[in-house]
């Protein structure tokens, strides 16, 4: 009990911390508006702006969970072809590492270009091709954990393949694959504010982003804060499925 509260405790702190340095920051050296607004500027930019905030914060939650779900099924699906199959693993290998280090700011405009700027598709493939990866390697990972006692026991228990994967593979994979998903959670929500900036409708935070900072710094931190809350929400819900599965399969030993 103690623990937790203390791991509440401790984050909650910090921010107080950094809000007064903030505001202190910015009463000592008498920075402008213009440059960095105070916390109170902020507060009243999020009170004056709540319903184009509220609207923002929806569009990208969806766009951010669509291609959170996308990517974390295919890498699923994926990885579990690729336990199975040395020479599909072999060529998903050079794939996924070519994934994981696509720029954002280059492939968006050619979504744009291809789907078309009034579509969302581009960036909830962009969300997804970011949350594919991490779930990808971690399942694959953890489907790969099962020890060869382990498998011997099966093979004596004469179980077959499904009943295997059901009562072994399984149980040490999942805790693996929800810890993908809780870095993909993340990954998700950034790349879809990041293809919002770059183009697009204008309708998600990463364009209300992009629109105030040339007119009103304020208004930018105070949507900048709704992608934080959302970003700290899809955190939040993927950590606890994660802990909800080591206690449920305390073999698999998710890290």
């Amino acid at each position: 009990m103690t623990l937790s509260l203390s791991r509440l405790v401790a984050p909650l702190v910090v921010g107080l911390l950094g809000l007064a340095l903030w505001a202190l920051t910015v009463d000592v050296l008498g920075i402008g508006t213009f440059f960095l607004p105070g916390p109170g500027e902020v507060v009243t930019a999020l009170g004056e702006s709540w319903e184009p905030i509220r609207a923002a914060f929806w569009v990208t939650a969806v766009n951010s969970l669509w291609g959170l779900a996308a990517g974390a099924v295919l890498g699923v699906a994926l990885a579990g072809v690729a336990a199975t199959t040395r020479l599909f693993d072999g060529m998903l290998g050079p794939l996924v590492a070519i994934l994981a280090v696509i720029p954002i700011v280059a492939i968006a405009p050619l979504l744009y270009t291809m789907l078309g700027t009034d579509q969302e598709t581009p960036r909830r493939i962009i969300g997804g091709i970011a949350a594919f990866v991490p779930v990808f390697i971690n399942t694959l990972r953890g489907l790969r954990q099962t020890t060869p006692l382990q498998r011997d026991l099966m093979r004596t228990y004469a179980a077959g393949p499904v009943q295997r994967f059901r009562t072994v593979t399984l149980p040490v994979a999942i805790p693996y694959t929800l810890t993908g998903l809780r870095v993909a959670g993340s990954l998700a929500v950034i790349s879809a504010l990041v293809a919002e900036y770059f183009g697009g409708v204008n309708n998600g935070l990463g364009s209300a982003i992009k629109n105030a900072a040339t007119s009103n710094h304020a208004r930018a931190f105070a949507y900048v804060g709704g992608a934080i809350v959302l970003g700290l929400l899809v955190f939040a819900i993927t950590a606890a499925l994660e802990r909800l599965a080591r206690r449920a399969y305390p073999s698999g030993e998710s890290r």
